[in-house]
């Protein structure tokens, strides 16, 4: 909650502004409910929604990428969009291509809807593309879990594949979004 709450106060606002949590983890403290509403029993934010998207790496462009939606849509007005990891937990400390590529950290952002001119100069998200491709899901994944191991796991990379996807794939969506 600590980031949430540096963000609020860096944006001026105060919970009370608040409709929407969205909250990216795939290191949740609890497997339910999700984090994102213990931080918003902690903010004392009473109303709007709030839910977690899980997509590891990815996980705040999804996040700042379904605000966005929510606040187009209408459906929200002032978001508080948070990224936070504790990956120490399932790291599998004598792996070496592993545990020196992920760490522990928090950050947020608040995304508001503000009435402003439709042109280049315009603040807020221009434009936003997100992907999956689940083939290559045996490339990076724990290999635990409380529905399948009862155990929580470690994270496993084949990383030479994982950087190639991830050049590849990145080079292409940059090229579209600039284009």
């Amino acid at each position: 909650a600590d980031a949430a709450r540096a963000a609020l106060e860096h944006a001026g606002l105060s919970a009370d502004a608040v409709d929407l949590i969205i909250v990216a983890t795939s290191t949740p403290d609890q497997t339910f409910p999700a984090t994102a509403t213990l931080i918003q029993a902690d903010l004392g934010v009473t109303r709007g929604a709030a839910f977690d998207v899980q997509a590891v790496c990815s996980g705040f462009v999804y996040g700042l990428s379904v605000a966005d939606s929510m606040i187009r849509s209408g459906q929200a007005e002032c978001v508080l969009v948070i990224g936070s990891e504790t990956f120490s937990r399932i790291l599998d400390w004598t792996d070496r291509t592993t545990c020196v590529l992920f760490g522990d950290g928090a950050g947020a952002l608040v995304l508001k809807a503000e009435a402003v001119a439709d042109s280049p100069a315009s603040p807020g998200v221009l434009v936003s593309r997100i992907r999956s491709d689940g083939r290559y899901h045996d490339k990076l994944y724990v290999d635990g879990g409380p529905s399948t191991t009862k155990t929580v796991g470690h994270l496993r990379m084949e990383g030479r594949e994982v950087f190639k996807h991830a050049v590849v794939n990145i080079s292409s969506i940059m090229e579209e979004v600039l284009a």
